[in-house]
């Protein structure tokens, strides 16, 4: 087996992975369902991944990578802080509610602390995403100074209050241009906006 031919393999067993454990949970899959949604053999299943659990941390590294690399690409091609926030928000809370299925497996089977190492890592890479964008925005003079570290930290655990919600609230699932806006803008208003208020009377 060649190097492609291998890579391509394990990437097929991984995207079998994602569906069957997004449908039967992982509690209820097992290496012949995913052989048989991979159209593999089991033992060929285990020359790749020595057993479920192996196979799901993978899968989690996998997944976290490509949406890491997704952002990386992304906001390569933004013009200004704002829109660069603007399209993490997005890319963050849309990349939750697709893999909506494993999330409900963390927060239900695993109370969140499956692969902890592996998350934790994940969490700290897009903080400093965050960092990034709020820098660059002090740095052009678009966003105010502030605690560049604390501020990504708040913005992160709103984000993953996010994920939270999708499994114990999902009523309280908010919009990411309605996130985005709020903590760009924040609820106090700006000088201008104030004068112009009190000039018409409100």
């Amino acid at each position: 087996m060649n190097k492609r031919s291998g890579t391509e393999s394990k990437k097929k067993i991984i995207n079998a992975a994602l569906k069957v454990f997004t449908e039967h949970g992982y509690k209820g899959a097992s290496m012949r369902m995913i052989a048989g949604a991979a159209d593999i053999s089991v033992g060929g299943l285990y020359l790749y991944f020595d057993n479920k659990e192996d196979l799901y941390l993978t899968l989690m590294k996998e997944t976290f990578s490509d949406f890491t690399q997704k952002v990386s690409s992304a906001l390569k091609d933004t013009r200004t802080s704002s829109e660069a926030f603007n399209l993490f928000i997005t890319l963050y809370l849309n990349n939750a509610k697709e893999h909506r299925g494993l999330i409900l497996i963390q927060g239900r089977e695993h109370k969140f602390t499956f692969g902890m190492d592996i998350k934790r890592r994940f969490f700290i890479h897009q903080r400093g995403a965050i960092e990034e964008i709020i820098q660059r925005g002090i740095k052009s003079g678009e966003f105010r100074k502030c605690n560049v570290k604390e501020a990504s930290k708040i913005i992160f655990c709103v984000l993953r209050g996010f994920i939270l919600s999708l499994i114990v609230e999902p009523a309280a699932l908010f919009s990411p241009e309605e996130c985005s806006n709020l903590i760009l803008k924040g609820l106090l208003k700006n000088n201008s906006e104030t004068a112009l208020g009190e000039t018409n009377g409100s």
